[in-house]
């Protein structure tokens, strides 16, 4: 049985007049809208209450009823709440069936009412509101005030134009996203106000977020973020090598063709910070980006991802709906973007990326023990120094892309994830002090069952620069061996697995135990000499000084 609402001191009243204008946002999770992101309310208010802080704006007043289940199929016993701001924050002030929650919605409405009157709130934003009912009072104290509104919800928006409701950005909730409608209510306001707004895109955390959406393009992010992709051929790769399982071949096939559509929906949802109409224009660039290889799927990505935000702006700016803005953003944006690389671009990227792996190829035929040995050696310095993910796994994936392995993917596997498990394991089995042993251990599971996790061998290794060494020395030879086996796999897989997605299983296999042995071996000798030399010291204890004789 659902709690009855607790009780909440009185709803509070906006806050002396700032320089920001102040808004009130009410409503509720929605019918349609429930779909559309009213099922995570509390992003759905704090993307507005960005966007608002974006253009101007402030948020001062929330009432927002949060329903378990789309309002077009909620009863009177639905399980609900109520959402308010208290100190600044999106805070849960009742809970229980949605009749007891909408009780307490209405003490909030009528303290609105009351601070509209006052002037207290400067417009409205309305989220699937409720004009005849809940939100009754505010909507009326709003037309009486002739403030302006914005919002979203089909029928809700035409109940309140029909109270007079001085609406100034009105829509329904179909094809648009937290983020859009978020948006649309500001852009609407802003444009009333005379405010300059420029949307808040992409993550909060990040510094460009309200800039232009070439300053988002991050080849070490969409590559990362891409990843996932990747490994799954090479497990489809690894599979199809059983006897019996040749008929994955196809399978194979047709992942490889549609990396570039992974690609480019990764790269257009980051560089458009739009979320989902940022990964459909990017999956519409990407079908047709297909031809040109990951590089035209890159290029087609990030090119969506930037036509979607400037058309969002400039469609909102010419009062479209947001539902209509939606689809003119992503489609229109992937479309062009597509038909780009398809048309003009994709001979070039599709060049450019078949000579990264001919170049790649060119060094290691031209002397592979050198190529893989200097691969060992610079792998460590390039991920200690922040280039591993910016210039070496994008290799990796270009590589894996084009044929499905990768010979850098063999040193990363190798020297780096092989390298990282011999050191912790020496530390798991023999440690310089007790605390160690569990660092140790844990960092070696990982290293062995996922593939990933090689900063766990960092605490050793800058403790003592022999264990340093140890570990450049032993990424160099384990890559020389997989230059001289010519081995082809990629990392990020459990050791057990890596072999079996290389072009060369037996030369895998011996990269990755002369990776992991040696530095087992060596590390284990530099810490029994450490813990010898440590208890010798122990044992020295310095003789008691001779009594002093006494005076006569």
């Amino acid at each position: 049985m659902p709690d009855a609402p607790r009780p909440e001191p009185a709803p509070e009243t906006p806050e002396p007049r700032t320089s920001a204008r102040r808004l009130a946002v009410v409503g509720s999770s929605g019918g349609n809208l429930y779909s559309h992101g009213g099922d995570d309310p509390v992003r759905m208010v704090e993307e507005i209450r960005r966007q608002a802080r974006a253009g101007g704006f402030e948020v001062v007043v929330l009432q927002l009823v949060a329903a378990r289940g789309s309002m077009d199929g909620a009863g009177d016993d639905t399980p609900a709440e109520l959402l308010e701001l208290r100190d600044g924050a999106v805070t849960v002030t009742a809970r229980g069936t949605l009749t007891e929650v909408n009780a307490a919605a209405a003490v909030v409405d009528a303290a609105l009412a009351e601070a509209v009157g006052r002037g207290e709130v400067d417009a409205l934003v309305l989220v699937s509101a409720d004009p005849s009912s809940v939100n009754a009072a505010a909507v009326h104290a709003a037309v009486g005030a002739h403030l302006p509104a914005a919002g979203t919800g089909g029928s809700s928006i035409a109940a309140a134009q029909a109270l007079g409701l001085r609406l100034v950005a009105a829509s329904g909730t179909t094809g648009s996203t937290s983020t859009t409608r978020a948006v649309s209510y500001i852009a609407g306001l802003a444009r009333h106000f005379g405010h300059r707004y420029r949307p808040a895109l992409g993550s909060p955390e990040t510094p460009a977020a309200s800039g232009s959406p070439w300053r988002r393009i991050s080849v070490r992010g969409i590559m990362v973020g891409s990843l996932p992709a990747f490994i799954a051929l090479a497990l489809v790769l690894a599979v199809s090598k059983i006897p019996g399982l040749g008929a994955l071949t196809p399978v194979f096939d047709a992942l490889i063709a549609g990396l570039p559509v992974v690609v480019a929906a990764v790269a257009a949802r980051r560089v458009s910070g739009l979320g989902e109409v940022g990964l459909v224009a990017g999956v519409v660039a990407g079908v047709l980006s297909t031809d040109g290889g990951i590089i035209g799927g890159l290029v087609g990505g990030v090119l969506a991802g930037a036509g979607v935000s400037y058309l969002l702006r400039w469609t909102l700016a010419r009062r479209f709906p947001v539902t209509t803005a939606n689809i003119v953003a992503g489609g229109l944006s992937g479309l062009v973007s597509g038909l780009l690389v398809f048309l003009a671009l994709a001979p070039v990227t599709a060049a450019l990326g078949e000579g990264v792996k001919d170049a790649i190829g060119f060094l290691v035929d031209l002397n592979p023990l050198l190529a893989g040995a200097v691969a060992g050696l610079v792998i460590w310095p390039a991920i200690m120094g922040g280039v591993y993910h910016a210039a070496i796994l994008p290799l990796v994936l270009l590589e894996m892309g084009e044929k499905g392995h990768s010979f850098f993917g063999a040193v990363d596997m190798v020297s780096l994830v092989m390298v990282s498990l011999g050191i912790t394991l020496a530390n798991a089995v023999r440690p310089r002090s007790s605390g160690e042993r569990a660092l140790a251990a844990s960092g070696a599971a990982v290293n062995f069952g996922f593939g990933t996790f090689v900063e766990a061998s960092y605490p050793f290794m800058f403790a003592d620069r022999k264990v340093l060494a140890v570990a450049l020395g032993s990424a160099t030879l384990g890559g020389l061996v997989v230059g001289a086996t010519g081995a082809e796999a990629t990392a990020y897989l459990p050791a057990v697995v890596a072999p079996f997605v290389a072009t060369n299983t037996v030369g895998m296999v011996l990269s990755m135990l002369v990776g992991a042995v040696v530095p087992f071996v060596a590390v284990l000798v530099l810490n029994l000499r450490h813990n010898r030399r440590a208890s010798a010291e122990a044992m020295v204890v310095p003789a008691a000084p001779a009594p002093a004789r006494e005076r006569a």
